[in-house]
C-alpha cells in the first residue's frame, strides 16, 4: 500500500530535503507552497530574461510518497525514511500528517478534476467527456505539458475579454500560447488570421496538435520567431515580470486600432505592471478579475 507523508520545511531546505527523500527510497516527492489559498501565497515560476531566484516557497511542504508492505506499520515505514534521510547528512522535521492513499483509478481521478468549462458560447470539453447538448462553440482540449486548459483564472478572464470583444476577422496573436487554447477560442469566435508563439517548443507542439484536433487554422512559432506585421489584437497571458520585460516588444506588435490584453497578473501586481505599459504610452486599464487575478487591456491609439 501507499502513504504519504507531508513535511513543512524552509525554502533553503526543500530542494536538498526532496533530493534526500527521493535517495531514501521515496516514490515521488511534491513540492507545494505550504502558504497557498492565503495573502501569503507568491508565484515562482521561471520567467523569460530572469533568473529564477528561489526553488521552492518561503514555507514548503514536501509530499512525499511512500510503498509498505501490507500489514507493516506506517511509523516503522517512516522512521526507516527519515533515518535513512538523516544518514545521508539530511535532517528531516517531523511530519505534519501522515495517511493512508487509498487505491483508486487513477486515470479516473484524474480525469474527475477536468470537466467542461463554459465561458459564454465558449465551451473547452475534455476528449473523455461528452459535449453538452447546448454547446454552441466547442473546443476540445485535454490537460498536458504546456499551460492553459481553461480552468486557471488568468485563461479564462482572456477567454472572457475574447467572448465579449473580439472583432470579427480580426488578426490576433497569442503571446505565449501554452497550449493554444486562446488562439483556438479566437478562431472559433470567428477572429481571421491567427498565430501564436512560445519559447517552450513543447508547448509549441502542443498548440499545433491541438488546433489541428479542433480543426482550426493557426499558425504557432518558436523563440526563433520574429514577427513580419502587427495584430488587431495580441494577447499575452504570461506572469508580471515578462509581461513587464516584453512590453516595448508587446506594444510594437499591435496595430493602430488595435487591443493589447495582459493576464497572469495578481491584483496587487496590477498597478506596477500598468505603469510601465504608461511609459509606452497606453492606459491600460483592469478588464476583469478573478481569485486575485486581474487582466489587463486598452486599445492603442
Amino acid at each position: 500500500m501507499l502513504i504519504e507523508a507531508v513535511f513543512l520545511v524552509a525554502e533553503d531546505n526543500a530542494s536538498a530535503l526532496s533530493d534526500a527523500l527521493l535517495d531514501a527510497g521515496a516514490l515521488s516527492v511534491c513540492v507545494e507552497d505550504a502558504d497557498a489559498q492565503s495573502p501569503d501565497e507568491q508565484p515562482i515560476y521561471g520567467e523569460p530574461g530572469l533568473e529564477t531566484l528561489a526553488s521552492a516557497w518561503k514555507n514548503s511542504h514536501l509530499i512525499a510518497l511512500l510503498q509498505v508492505e501490507d500489514g507493516e506499520d506506517f511509523s516503522h515505514a517512516l522512521a526507516d525514511l527519515m533515518l535513512d534521510a538523516r544518514n545521508a547528512g539530511a535532517e528531516l522535521p517531523l511530519p505534519e500528517t501522515v495517511r493512508k492513499v487509498d487505491d483508486q483509478d487513477w486515470v479516473r481521478a484524474t480525469q474527475a478534476q477536468f470537466s467542461p468549462i463554459q465561458v459564454g458560447r465558449l465551451w473547452i470539453v475534455p476528449t473523455w467527456h461528452e459535449v453538452p447538448a447546448d454547446a454552441e462553440l466547442v473546443i476540445r482540449l485535454d490537460p498536458g505539458m504546456a499551460f492553459g486548459t481553461g480552468t486557471h483564472p488568468t485563461t479564462r478572464l482572456c477567454l472572457e475579454w475574447l467572448e465579449r470583444h473580439l472583432s470579427p476577422n480580426a488578426a490576433v496573436l497569442d503571446y505565449g500560447c501554452g497550449s493554444g487554447i486562446l488562439a483556438i477560442a479566437a478562431a472559433k469566435l470567428g477572429a481571421g488570421l491567427v498565430e501564436g508563439m512560445d519559447i517552450d517548443s513543447n508547448a509549441v507542439e502542443a498548440a499545433r496538435a491541438n488546433a489541428a484536433a479542433n480543426s482550426v487554422r493557426a499558425d504557432f512559432h518558436d523563440a526563433h520567431w520574429q514577427a513580419t506585421r502587427r495584430y488587431d489584437l495580441v494577447m499575452a497571458n504570461i506572469l508580471s515580470n515578462p509581461l513587464k520585460l516584453l512590453a516595448p516588444a508587446l506594444v510594437a506588435l499591435v496595430a493602430k486600432g488595435g487591443d493589447i490584453v495582459l493576464s497572469g497578473i495578481l491584483e496587487r501586481q496590477a498597478e506596477e505592471v500598468a505603469g510601465i505599459y504608461a511609459a509606452q504610452g497606453l492606459d491600460v486599464r483592469v478588464a476583469g478579475s478573478s481569485e486575485g487575478w486581474v487582466c489587463l487591456s486598452t486599445r492603442v491609439a
